[in-house]
């Protein structure tokens, strides 16, 4: 079965295509900026809705099922949100150098047969980021786009000391989760 990944991202894309899910991925854009949140889960949840809302009316689910997802990241009691430039992103790193990050991830998945709604978190506990290696990546330009600038799968990999949680959910889309509704279809 051949679902519709609503997302531009490239993660996502190369995590349904690790789990071997048929996609395609096109995505009408929404405007993140106007939510107002008190917390991670909230704020992840009304993305995840607003972009759903927008790629249903856009799409529908009636051709392929609809893949929407959208990712925060936290550390200290902020939400890290999309760098805007490169002392942002500095910034936003040095908050979670040497602590605990949670990634927290919703989707949504709606099918002709049943709609999910799922927020999954990982908390990532880092060691304290090295200043050549933090600067490497800042110069790179990898943390653009990236929720909380942080690339778990690059940059962070050689700082974590502990991982609680699934590691697809950090990425983007938490496929485990994906995997068994998609087998009720």
């Amino acid at each position: 079965m051949r679902i519709r990944l609503c997302s531009s991202s490239q993660t996502r894309a190369m995590l349904l295509e690790k789990a071997g899910i048929d996609f395609i991925q096109e995505s009408v854009d929404f405007d993140e900026e106007s939510i107002v949140a008190n917390s991670p889960k909230n704020f992840v949840y009304q993305a995840t809705l607003g972009k759903y809302e927008a790629n249903l009316k856009a799409f529908g689910c009636e051709e392929y099922p609809l893949l929407v997802a959208d990712t925060v990241v936290t550390s200290q009691g902020h939400i890290l949100r999309k760098a805007r430039c490169k002392d942002d992103a500095r910034n936003i790193l040095m908050t979670q150098s040497g602590n605990i990050t949670s990634i927290i991830t919703c989707m949504i998945y709606h099918s002709k047969k049943q709609k999910i709604i799922d927020i999954s978190k990982t908390d990532y506990i880092f060691s304290e980021f090295g200043a050549e290696d933090l600067e490497a990546y800042l110069e790179s330009g990898e943390w653009r786009g990236k929720a909380g600038a942080c690339m778990v799968e690059g940059f962070c990999k050689p700082y974590i000391k502990e991982v609680r949680g699934y590691e697809s959910t950090a990425m983007g889309l938490c496929v485990e989760v994906l995997e068994t509704f998609m087998e009720k279809n």
